[in-house]
């Protein structure tokens, strides 16, 4: 277990630490091995850093941890972890949850970087009135998961930007795989960490020198346009549609995902 300002963080690496580094950030119900078969094919070329975020994996969060701004803080003990870890900027990459964050590890701290990859993924809601509608929302959702955490589960992946990925041979794996979580941990992770809980990085798009690829399931219509959005939006990046993929794009086509983000971390382009 690894904490800074009383966030917990549980980091693995894989590879030679002498090797560059890309940084993995997965998304909610996940975990840092969500992002090991990736590291294992990189092995050899790349060191690859597995983060558990707070509430997955073995980042448990403490009943007691203090609330206020703990999204923000979540982003500086990743960025004081990194600094440890690497001498050398990383790339980074973030699915959904881990895509927020890790957008705004990358704006807020681009010397850390050379590249960053976010995959289905937003700068938040720009809004407070919106940011307060999703607290709501996603307090009757922590809810829902401490009552019937299989039946979240169901509920869940029910959702139309999971379409593609129900269809997929992997999806009972993975399925089982979120069944592992603490639902206790999870709920406390969505109060904290969801949308609704972290700034808007609309605003600060604009101002971006650090190399972006934004990736998106051509199915997950909400998430094409975001993209598109923030592709306009901000300078050194693009963004790259997976035909036929919803929002788990990485899941459903990964070696098409991996050849991507080999791509342009060589190329950029």
């Amino acid at each position: 277990m690894t904490s800074l300002s009383s966030t917990p963080l549980h980091l693995a690496t894989v590879g030679e630490s002498a090797l560059p580094k890309i940084v993995f950030l997965h998304g909610f119900l996940g975990s840092g091995s969500d992002w090991l078969p990736f590291a294992q094919k990189l092995d050899g070329r790349f060191c690859s850093i597995l983060v558990d975020l707070p509430g997955h994996g073995e980042a448990g969060i403490p009943e007691d941890a203090d609330t206020d701004g703990f999204f923000m803080r979540t982003v500086e003990a990743l960025a004081g972890e990194i600094r440890r870890l690497s001498a050398e900027p990383c790339v980074l990459v973030g699915y959904s949850m881990g895509g927020r964050i890790g957008l705004a590890l990358a704006l807020r701290y681009p010397e850390l970087f050379s590249k960053a990859v976010i995959v289905s993924s937003s700068p938040g809601l720009r809004t407070e009135a919106e940011r307060a509608a999703r607290r709501k929302s996603d307090e009757g959702v922590a809810r829902k998961i401490e009552r019937n955490f299989e039946g979240f589960i169901e509920f869940w992946y029910s959702q139309p930007l999971f379409a593609t990925l129900k269809s997929h041979a992997l999806f009972r794996e993975v399925e089982a795989q979120r069944k592992q979580g603490s639902p206790k941990q999870l709920a406390r992770a969505l109060r904290l960490l969801g949308t609704g809980n972290q700034p808007s990085f609309w605003n600060e798009l604009p101002g971006n020198h650090l190399p972006m690829l934004f990736c998106v399931g051509e199915k997950d219509e909400k998430y094409v346009e975001i993209g598109h959005r923030m592709a306009e939006l901000c300078p050194e990046s693009r963004v790259e549609f997976f035909e036929s993929c919803g929002h788990t794009l990485h899941i459903e086509e990964p070696e098409r995902f991996l050849a991507s983000v080999e791509r342009f971390v060589v190329n950029q382009k």
